[in-house]
Order: structure tokens, then C-alpha cells, then sequence
């Protein structure tokens, strides 16, 4: 293969000219491609796979000691956090559970509060004649019909 450019190299890596420069700079003294001449480096085929091999080596170095120590403090902290808050979604479960079952006997409370009273007291039914001021009023005046607001709890008070 004949002699490559320095810009041909990088963009064969992807990285700068300067990136290559300082590449050659780092190699050793064998495997650094000669100057010709006007200081231009003759680059052959060793020193480009000296500069690919160097270039391989300290791209994976540096990724591996820039990740692994903060990889494995950021996966400890995340684990600790999702067991915090595994234990933060048993405890409200719990609650709902617990929030779930008191509604339900307040309710059951409610009804035989409310069947206790309507047995005690005869139902309207049984007493056409009686008024039920609650549903319907009956106005002075003509035939106009209005209905009471009851509001939320207006069926408690039957």
C-alpha cells in the first residue's frame, strides 16, 4: 500500500489531524513514521497500524476507567433507591388496604344505621296522607310544582 496522509488516517478513525499528531507523538521511537524532507511525515503501513493499534488501546482504556468506578457507585445508589422505594409502594398498599377495609365497614355502619331508622320510624308509604316536604313543595299559587334541594347527603335524612 503506498504512504497515507495524515488526513486520510483521521478520517479513516474518525478523529481530528491534531488527534493523529499527538498520537504519532506518543508512540515509540520504532514504530514513529520518518520526516521527510520538508518535515512532512511519510507514513507507511506499520506506523498506520501503530497509530490504529495505539488509538484501539487508549480509546477502551479511557472508556473503562471513566465508566467502571462511576458505573458501579451510580448502579449502587440506583439499587438503593429502587428498594426504597419498593419499600415505599408495600407501605402504601398496606394503607390502601387498610383505608380499602374501613370504608367498607363504614358503609356497612351507614346502611344498618339506616335500616335502624327507617324501621323505627313508619315509612312514608305506609302513610299517603303524611307531607313529604323533602321531595316535592307544593306552591300557594297555581299549579307550579317546585322540587327542594336536597343536597349531598339528602338520602340520609329519609
Amino acid at each position: 500500500m503506498a504512504n497515507k496522509t495524515i488526513s486520510s488516517i483521521a478520517k479513516d478513525l474518525k478523529i481530528s489531524r491534531a488527534r493523529v499528531y499527538q498520537i504519532i507523538d506518543m508512540l515509540d521511537d520504532n514504530e514513529k513514521p520518518s520526516k521527510d524532507s520538508n518535515d512532512r511525515y511519510v507514513i507507511d503501513d506499520s506506523a498506520v497500524n501503530a497509530i490504529r493499534k495505539y488509538y484501539a488501546n487508549s480509546n477502551t482504556k479511557a472508556k473503562q476507567e471513566k465508566t467502571s468506578p462511576i458505573d458501579d457507585k451510580v448502579l449502587d445508589i440506583m439499587r438503593r433507591q429502587l428498594d426504597e422505594k419498593d419499600r415505599q409502594i408495600e407501605k402504601l398498599t398496606q394503607l390502601l388496604d387498610q383505608q380499602q377495609q374501613l370504608n367498607l365497614s363504614t358503609n356497612r355502619q351507614n346502611e344498618k344505621l339506616l335500616d335502624t331508622t327507617t324501621n323505627n320510624n313508619p315509612s312514608q308509604d305506609d302513610n299517603p296522607s303524611q307531607n313529604d316536604d323533602t321531595d316535592v313543595l307544593k306552591s300557594t299559587e297555581g299549579n307550579e310544582v317546585k322540587t327542594s334541594k336536597k343536597g349531598l347527603f339528602g338520602w340520609l335524612r329519609r
